[in-house]
């Protein structure tokens, strides 16, 4: 969309159908709203039928902590959509700016000259018809498990150990208003308000114990998990049906890859990857789309200064996300990694300001 809207040729490829649901922690920071309002497309997500996030709430054992989103920059409250909403408002704006979208077709490798400056994709669909397309970039954003990156065998600059295990469902009547975050020691749990009066609720555990204890299944470990840190939404999981199946995220730990080379760069979860525990995913991939469009259209066209600020921002994000996802903590210990986590967002947002 924003390079369309500086009047580049574009195509995306996606291999799977429009407005499928993938895996989503669903909330959007405050760096994520207000760059939605820049681009002109958060009436269209107000109008999807997404419930208002007005305030976020901390639960750490007994004690509660209500923080209010407070209005700044135009923006007075926050929002979780489906990526069955999110996403086609964004490819619709894409395609009115002028961006060709094709579904069913994949990359299945690179085409590089003699150099080795890659200069297009292969792509292929079900028929397994391979067709080459000739670029000047070719941006993966093809999330955590990238085949461009791998194709690229793009370098892992810094890697973190940990990882959380994610089980979640949507109920509808959930009586909470906002964001929850429960945190008792080993596990975490939340409800996120989405849209048409459905709330994702979550349950968050170490990798490890998942991997050691799936074979219980994974309805099992999260009502497990939720009546550990609040039976009152136990009782509440079982006494309803779930709107569909439960989803669950093994988990993957966090890493920075490289970004950027002759005639690549790897944008979202495919160049960076911080896990779900804190929730910033969409948010940083929104951002550093911004930053990317901006490298890509400058007159140098100087992808390395998306690079080092992708990297600048993101370093301490992904170092305190490593630690919450550690679950090595107390209840004491997980609110100072909350404030550090705090500074962070704070920091991020004020860069996403700076894109205004």
């Amino acid at each position: 969309m924003l390079l369309a809207r500086r009047g580049l040729r574009v195509l995306v490829v996606d291999p799977v159908r429009y407005g499928r649901d993938t895996l989503s922690t669903h909330a959007l920071m405050r760096g994520a709203v207000l760059q939605l309002s820049r681009w002109g497309l958060l009436d269209a997500v107000r109008a999807s039928g997404v419930t208002p996030i007005p305030s976020t709430t901390f639960h750490y054992g007994s004690e509660t902590i209500t923080v209010q989103i407070k209005e700044r920059d135009g923006v007075g409250e926050l929002y979780a959509p489906r990526r069955t909403v999110l996403d086609p408002i964004l490819v619709d704006a894409a395609r009115e700016a002028g961006a060709e979208v094709v579904y069913g077709q994949s990359v299945v490798d690179l085409i590089r000259d003699e150099e080795g400056r890659v200069r297009g994709a292969r792509i292929a669909g079900a028929d397994r018809r391979i067709r080459d397309i000739s670029a000047d970039l070719v941006v993966g954003g093809d999330g955590v498990r990238s085949r461009v990156a791998r194709v690229l065998e793009a370098e892992i600059q810094e890697a973190r150990p940990h990882a959380a295990c994610s089980i979640y469902g949507y109920w509808l009547d959930v009586p909470l208003v906002g964001y929850h975050w429960f945190y008792e020691p080993g596990v975490s749990i939340g409800t996120i308000p989405t849209n048409d009066g459905a709330t994702c609720m979550f349950a968050l555990i170490p990798r490890r114990r998942f991997l050691e204890r799936k074979g219980e299944g994974t309805r099992a470990l999260f009502d497990e998990a939720l009546a550990t840190v609040s039976p009152e939404l136990a009782e509440l999981a079982k006494a309803t049906d779930p709107l569909g199946k439960l989803r669950a995220f093994a988990g993957v730990p966090g890493f920075l890859r490289r970004a950027t080379g002759p005639g690549w760069a790897l944008l979202g979860d495919a160049g960076y990857f911080r896990d779900p525990i804190t929730a910033h995913g969409i948010t940083d991939a929104l951002r550093e789309s911004e930053l990317l469009a901006r490298a890509i259209a400058s007159a140098n066209g100087a992808l390395d200064h998306y690079q080092a600020e992708r990297d600048r921002r993101v370093r301490g994000m992904l170092k305190v996300t490593d630690r919450i996802a550690s679950f090595e903590w107390t209840i004491e210990e997980v609110k100072v990694h909350h404030l550090r986590l705090s500074k962070e967002m704070n920091a991020l947002v004020g860069a996403q300001r700076e894109l205004a």
